[in-house]
């Protein structure tokens, strides 16, 4: 190997090293400003964060990764500060159902009759008659979309066949199913519910990790890392960000 390709080899080498070290160092630093701020906004000492206007957020989502969601002091957690930041509306959901196994036996029968006339209620939505009362919770998994869909397909299809045989016995028309016409099979059969204004996502994936689509029409999403190293100043931080952003268009 001749000299100069080695010294090439050795400086590229070097390049990579240094790249490394500097983004390493750079990622450190973000970790702990965030975590610095996040004991400041739960110590009270950032007044801007003191007073928040929740009066946007109706409806809130938390998505959490089956994985993570058997870790019931965490999810019991976020509930309480959740509840203690006055959010009154909370949808629960993890793709294997985790959640809706946890909360099904401390949730009375009753529906809630009419939480503040902003609730499309579907079956699942259920007041809380435990430490988190006075917070309506809906507990939601990924087989519930998948079963959704299946009867809202049905009655659609139903609907069509009956509707066609009745207008035109002989004459074969091309069906159209709109958007509308999907939300009102899916709020048909118990599907429908409300759109979360905020989804807070805690898992590894910068992903809705499989929550409903059809709800997820003008709704922010925010990753928030994995569930064992949440923090109640991130929590307030996002609702804060939430509250402060404007949309053009949607509700």
């Amino acid at each position: 190997m001749s000299l100069p390709s080695t010294i090439i080899k050795l400086a590229l080498g070097l390049l990579w090293c240094i790249i490394h070290v500097v983004i390493s160092l750079f990622s450190l630093c973000s970790h702990l400003m965030f975590n610095l701020e996040c004991y400041l906004i739960s110590s009270g000492l950032l007044r801007k964060y003191r007073n928040l206007q929740l009066s946007r957020i109706k409806y809130l989502a938390i998505v959490v990764d089956s994985r993570e969601a058997k870790n019931t002091v965490k999810i019991n957690q976020l509930l309480c500060w959740l509840k203690t930041l006055g959010m009154k509306y909370v949808c629960l959901y993890d793709i294997d159902g985790v959640l809706k196994k946890l909360f099904e036996p401390s949730m009375n029968g009753s529906r809630d009759d009419n939480p503040g006339g902003y609730l499309d209620v579907s079956a699942n939505i259920k007041a809380l008659d435990c430490c988190h009362r006075g917070m309506t919770l809906e507990c939601i998994s990924g087989s519930d979309g998948k079963e959704g869909i299946a009867k809202a397909a049905n009655l659609l299809c139903s609907t069509y066949l009956n509707g066609d045989r009745s207008a035109h016995e002989n004459v074969k028309s091309k069906s159209v199913f709109t958007e509308t016409d999907m939300a009102s099979a899916l709020k048909s059969v118990g599907c429908g519910g409300p759109e979360p204004d905020l989804l807070l996502v805690y898992g590894p994936a910068r992903c809705h990790l499989g929550f409903h689509a059809w709800r997820l029409r003008y709704t922010e999403i925010m990753h928030m890392g994995p569930l064992k190293s949440m923090k109640y100043g991130a929590i307030v931080k996002a609702l804060y960000n939430f509250s402060k952003k404007h949309q053009n268009y949607g509700k």
